[in-house]
């Protein structure tokens, strides 16, 4: 029986990747339908399904009040107004326009985690591209690609490093001395990659700015107001869990929709049943869904028979255990969504250097708060990186490509898989490759 449900487990996660990747069913329904055979199939419960879920619900939450906080302030204009402005200041050259996006996302995903920052940016981007003349999808894309990239400046830039350095206990500052540089050549990989990528924004010119059409902004008032919101959310999403009774950014981000919802309910700009509508409920369910499916990866026992094949491959060297970490896991965050990967991942990788004698079994224990042998700790730096840059491979890989996948919809337009792939495959090679060369020489040479 226990074979059964680990087979059913397996083809199942396999067959939802194959559909999202030959795109002959849309993402969402292809997750939905395989978290619901394994239900139906008894491979878990409902009971067992919903628990999953909930094991990941500040990410949910997260997200929805981002949705609805930049859903509710778009009667007021400010996005289209924004964007002008965004061209203007370029020049109306598309060069620098690239470069524009490349410098506004990076310093606010050191900050924020790289999903939310591109809900509060990619409004900006398909009005941004019609002022300009060119498809806002490559440009959704490169923010994307640049969000992920930048999310391992800091400790709190994207959620799977988050995730792996609170599982070794490593501190901000730390994280800072040790890793952010590799985040920076990250992002240098990429500005270097635009003429190549983006060749016909990078040479699109435009001569005749003072035509350009001048969205006004409407309800000044209730933006000024709007203002002081997205201010509370911003400042709490950086300082709230260090207060003394700390606040998580989940709770934050519900905190600023639930205001939204009264300014514009109160100042009359929209419904509240408009701006719910509105709210990207596939990019929702499709989460919940893969959460679903990883579980049953990991209640059938596929996940600790992979910790047992990692004592396998990787043995006890850790320079090329390190190396092998890093594109393994950079490969599967392609394909896999690299929050739950990690979540999977770090129990498996502790329960390996018990395995082989590296770390005492003290490890394992959710409450240990000590440090882990020095020697041991490029293996974890080795699955944020492949983690973080594996997820620019496919429109799978990381949850801001999901979340960029469904604005662009909102909009009019679908990323496909193909498209995504043109532009991340190519990135994440050379971002892997150039990880793996840090890696090496900052902490084996």
């Amino acid at each position: 029986m226990e074979t059964w449900s680990q087979i059913i487990a397996f083809s199942t996660f396999v067959g939802v990747i194959l559909l999202v990747m030959t795109e002959w069913m849309h993402l969402t329904i292809a997750a939905f339908l395989g978290a619901l055979l394994l239900i139906f199939v008894h491979v878990m419960t409902l009971n067992e399904a919903v628990g999953y879920i909930s094991q990941s619900y500040a990410t949910l939450a997260l997200f929805f009040g981002v949705m609805v906080l930049v859903r509710a302030f778009e009667p007021t204009k400010v996005f289209d107004y924004l964007a002008t402005q965004m061209v203007v200041l370029a020049g109306g050259e598309g060069k620098r326009l690239l470069l524009g996006i490349v410098a506004i996302t990076t310093p606010i995903c050191a900050m924020l985690p790289n999903a939310t920052t591109v809900m509060l940016l990619a409004p900006l981007v398909p009005p941004l591209a019609q002022e300009l003349g060119v498809n806002f999808v490559p440009l959704l894309i490169l923010m994307v690609l640049v969000a992920n990239s930048a999310g391992l400046l800091t400790l709190v830039g994207d959620p799977a490093t988050f995730i792996v350095g609170d599982a070794v206990n490593i501190s901000f500052t730390d994280y800072l001395f040790q890793l952010s540089l590799g985040g920076v050549i990250a992002v240098a990989v990429i500005v270097v990659m635009l003429p190549f990528l983006f060749p016909k924004t990078w040479h699109k010119k435009l001569d005749n700015l003072n035509q350009l059409p001048q969205p006004k902004i409407n309800h000044p008032r209730v933006l000024i107001a709007g203002g002081f919101i997205m201010a509370f959310v911003l400042v709490f999403f950086v300082v709230g869990e260090s207060l003394p009774i700390p606040i998580s950014p989940a709770a934050v981000a519900l905190m600023g929709a639930a205001l939204a919802l009264l300014l514009a309910h109160h100042s009359k700009i929209d419904t509240v049943n408009n701006i719910l509508r509105d709210v990207d409920w596939s990019t929702l369910l499709f989460f919940m869904s893969i959460f679903v499916i990883i579980g049953g990866l990991e209640k059938t026992g596929i996940v600790s028979g992979l910790s047992r094949l990692l004592a396998v491959l990787l043995g006890r060297n850790i320079f090329l255990g390190s190396l092998l970490l890093l594109f393994l896991v950079g490969l599967l965050s392609s394909v896999v969504p690299n929050i739950p990967l990690v979540v999977a991942m770090v129990p498996l990788l502790k329960q390996y250097l018990v395995n082989v004698g590296s770390v005492g079994a003290d490890v394992l224990s959710p409450t240990f708060e000590g440090q882990f042998p020095p020697e041991v700790l490029p293996l974890f730096y080795a699955m944020m990186f492949g983690a973080t840059l594996g997820g620019n491979g496919t429109l799978v890989g990381a949850s801001s490509n999901i979340v960029a996948a469904g604005i662009s919809e909102l909009h009019g337009r679908r990323i496909s898989f193909k498209t995504f792939l043109r532009y991340g495959v190519p990135v994440m090679v050379i971002q892997l490759v150039t990880a793996a060369l840090y890696i090496t020489i900052r902490f084996f040479f």
